[in-house]
């Protein structure tokens, strides 16, 4: 069992009491059964749902929550809505939007992003949420701490249908669309204030989000967005975590989920040893998955690709996900990252964070950076969540974003 999975069990009954506190009482629906994403026919789009605009809600359903599989007094709203992938095709997949007692209007609306870290339909936040795969766990505790501040929290499946773990853009994209749907469902105006939040694998979503909302999506009006734990560069991340007893187990779900978004079949560049590990991991995902403790990329890849950076295919991918590539944010941001070790908090190097801090700086945009000496990954996504929803709140009431460039650029 991983450190992470272990950290989630712990906290679930506490997430449990506090979500519930923290919207009141709705009765219960009647029938508390979770149907499987892959059994479900609400994750399929109806005919001719492809030839909609990105943001385009398809179906739109009423579910009760159990984010630790117990069900509560809550429901929610499910919007499947259509987005686009990271080859630029269409995609359909699913939001839950969560709205407080004394929701404000127009809402207040935080996109929260899960590091949910999926190769598996079981582990999309729309099911998970629902009480499916064990629950949603300590993901419900920071829900609940928006919407016990009177935020309207929507919560994407941002990796989409082909569950592309790593895809950027892909996973960009499907959070403003996300947005979108979830602005189009609550009947508010696409000028609403927006801001977006997510640590480690939600970062991906959360940071690229942010890139591409100015050409993508440019009538949001996204005022803040909060991201930790961020792979600023891929291969810097892949570096640092190989051979590593706890987080080795990175390497093979980032690769084959990154494969899938590009459209890559990873087959001729393996090992058999690596065709049995991405055979073993196709249908999990990280927290709760194959671990692969002291796992090299050297054990997957054959004699004549393991100088990865020098295939084309390869080198395409990690140059299209490198943070700060696909443009320029228009709101201000706050980055946290953790530090360990001297490199950075066990899978994220806090180098390539302040690295693209300082980048953003220099472009204009005020961001602040915290780093948190002496935190592994799970300490620093503890203590990054209250900074985070401070640092919103804070952009929520106007106040103004100094941040940390002073420092960074000098």
């Amino acid at each position: 069992m991983s450190a992470r999975f272990r950290w989630c069990a712990a906290v679930s009954a506490v997430a449990a009491a506090v979500l519930a506190s923290s919207i009141g009482a709705i009765p219960a629906a009647a029938d508390s059964a979770v149907m499987r994403p892959a059994d479900d026919p609400f994750y399929t789009g109806p005919a001719g749902w492809s030839g909609t605009a990105p943001g385009t809600v398809l179906q739109t359903r009423t579910v009760q929550l159990a984010p630790t599989a117990i069900p509560l007094p809550i429901q929610a709203t499910q919007v499947l809505y259509r987005t686009t992938s990271q080859r630029g095709e269409p995609d359909a997949t699913v939001a839950t939007i969560i709205r407080p007692p004394l929701a404000s209007t127009p809402p207040r609306l935080i996109s929260y992003q899960n590091a949910y870290d999926s190769l598996t339909p079981d582990c999309d936040p729309s099911y998970m949420l629902r009480g499916g795969g064990g629950g949603s766990l300590p993901d419900a505790v920071i829900i609940a701490g928006y919407l016990a501040a009177g935020f309207t929290v929507v919560v994407s499946d941002y990796e989409g249908t082909n569950l592309a773990y790593g895809a950027g853009r892909q996973s960009g994209n499907a959070t403003l669309d996300g947005i979108r749907a979830a602005l189009h469902t609550l009947d508010a105006p696409m000028g609403t204030p927006v801001g977006v939040t997510g640590f480690s694998g939600g970062s991906i979503a959360t940071e690229f989000a942010a890139e591409l909302a100015p050409t993508y999506a440019p009538e949001l009006n996204i005022i803040g967005t909060a991201a930790g734990g961020m792979p600023a560069d891929m291969a810097a991340t892949i570096d640092y975590v190989d051979g590593s007893p706890q987080w080795a187990l990175v390497l093979p779900y980032v690769l084959q989920g990154a494969a899938r978004g590009f459209g890559l079949d990873l087959t001729p560049y393996l090992t058999d040893y690596g065709k049995q590990v991405m055979s073993q991991i196709a249908d999990h995902c990280a927290a709760t998955g194959p671990q692969y403790p002291g796992l090299r990329l050297s054990q997957l890849l054959l004699p004549q690709y393991q100088d990865y950076r020098a295939i084309p295919a390869f080198a395409d991918i990690l140059s299209e996900n490198r943070m700060g590539s696909a443009g320029t944010p228009k709101a201000p941001m706050i980055f946290g990252a953790g530090n360990v070790d001297g490199t950075g908090d066990g899978v994220i190097v806090a180098s390539g964070e302040r690295a693209l801090a300082t980048d953003y700086c220099t472009r204009g945009l005020p961001v602040e950076y915290i780093e948190y000496p002496g935190s592994d990954h799970l300490t620093a996504g503890a203590l990054f969540a209250p900074a985070a929803q401070a640092f919103l709140m804070a952009r929520f009431a106007a106040a103004p974003a100094t941040g940390s460039c002073a420092l960074l650029t000098h």
